[in-house]
């Protein structure tokens, strides 16, 4: 079966690209390359995690689909004749049907949300953010497509068409597309998907859709995006990090402290099943964790120097490199030899968080980082190409070395001091509306 996904990586990036170019040369700062980098090492971490985690829907879904599926779609409707293509719309409009109920779910149910709250964690919004994906949905996630396999869906098809819709989602993460009419009224667009990610009140909790933007007007949860209420992006409790792992982490850990507080099983258990931000009163009392006002909302910034963001942004290219490898090396490897090389990718990923959030103890994090990524790259080589351990080993140390020099040599992981005075939403909103003048103009 042909992965649709693993396909359309080196279009995302060609693309991510393209709207940086943009970005520079209209001045708009709408990538910064913290958040870009955050975002992207979401993506990566997913992917790799995904090597490993993705297995246990898989399983599920072909328990199903052999033991209590209610009759067995035959694979010979799926070709390209005329009832085929009706065929394949008709099982992808289901699968786009049952994302609505799996997303909107994600934002009301706390335990879903602690997934999926990664994807919105971005203060930002671009291609980057359409990457920035969960590395924890396969705890519970994929029980909301089981009602597919009932119906006997055929599990390439499923996975198709799943590609397909995701595919779709990518190029509606965007500021540089404004509202196109009709298409507004029918699909998920850029404008659509822009109030998904808002953090303004009128637009919380709307715009669910995956292709279709009707299934948001039929249930009730369409809200268009408006001139006179510009876009805030980011959620109502900050991430205030740029490191990956904290974003996947962070509203687990506010729920397992919040569940360890609480007096009684109900309220530890309703805390997982109720809406996102629920807390029994007297746990909300005795450990208050009040929201900012949006006014005062007050994006993530660290300040690093200019040796820094170098070091960073090529540490996170060869991530990426990393990243494309594995996947390639994936279908044939040993786990052993597969989880080896996505540690060392792992711990890079972290190393880049910590660093761009210029937090105390990055440089020795990073000097650990890479002192280990020799013995787990030679491990790895050996479990996966033993022919080629020997000039895996010989890179592995070269880069390592290299790289160490550059960090001790200077200040290639150097904060500089903090600046005052970051926007507030109001600024924000100021402008979000001014480029939304004029792109309306152009």
């Amino acid at each position: 079966m042909i992965d649709l996904l693993s396909l359309a990586v080196p279009f995302f990036l060609a693309a991510i690209a393209v709207e940086w170019v943009l970005d520079r040369r209209g001045n708009v700062g709408w990538m910064p390359w913290q958040d870009a980098l955050g975002s992207l090492s979401a993506g990566a971490l997913s992917t790799t995690t995904g090597l490993f985690t993705k297995l246990i829907g898989i399983a599920v879904y072909a328990w199903v689909l052999e033991h209590f599926a209610l009759w067995r779609m035959p694979a010979e409707w799926f070709d390209l004749s005329a009832s085929g293509v009706l065929a394949w719309l008709g099982v992808l409009l289901t699968w786009d049907f049952f994302y609505y109920w799996k997303h909107r779910l994600g934002h009301e149910v706390a335990l879903l949300w602690a997934a999926h709250s990664v994807h919105h964690q971005s203060e930002e919004y671009n291609l980057t953010t359409a990457l920035r994906q969960t590395s924890t949905d396969f705890i519970i996630g994929w029980i909301v497509y089981v009602p597919m396999f009932l119906l006997g869906v055929p599990l390439h098809v499923f996975a198709t068409v799943a590609a397909l819709d995701l595919i779709y989602q990518f190029w509606v993460h965007t500021r540089h597309i404004d509202k196109l009419g009709w298409a507004d009224r029918v699909f998920v667009t850029p404008s659509n998907h822009r109030v998904h990610h808002a953090q303004n009140t009128p637009y919380l909790d709307k715009n669910y859709g995956g292709i279709l933007i009707i299934w948001d007007r039929l249930f009730g949860t369409f809200a268009e995006e408006r001139d006179d209420e510009p876009v805030v992006f980011g959620v109502r409790r900050p991430l205030s990090s740029f490191n990956v792992f904290e974003a996947n982490w962070s509203v687990y850990r506010d729920l397992i402290a919040d569940s360890r507080h609480a007096s009684n099983w109900r309220d530890r258990f309703a805390l997982w099943l109720r809406h996102p931000g629920w807390r029994p009163d007297d746990v909300a009392a005795r450990y208050p964790r009040p929201y900012a006002p949006l006014e005062a909302f007050q994006k993530h910034s660290a300040l690093v120097s200019e040796p820094s963001r170098r070091y960073l942004l090529t540490q996170f290219t060869v991530a990426i490199l990393m990243t494309l490898v594995i996947g390639v090396l994936a279908p044939g490897a040993s786990w052993q030899g597969l989880l080896a090389a996505c540690v060392v990718l792992w711990l890079l990923l972290a190393s880049v968080g910590i660093a761009s959030d210029a937090r105390p103890g990055a440089v020795a994090f990073e000097l650990i980082r890479l002192a280990a990524t020799v013995p787990l790259a030679a491990y790895a080589a050996a479990e996966i190409a033993p022919v080629s351990r020997g000039g895996v080993v010989v890179a592995a140390i070269v880069y390592a070395l290299s790289s160490a020099a550059w960090v001790v040599r200077g200040d290639a992981l150097a904060s500089v001091p903090e600046a005052s005075g970051q926007a507030t939403s109001a600024e924000l909103s100021d402008a979000s509306g001014s480029q939304r003048e004029s792109m309306s103009r152009s």
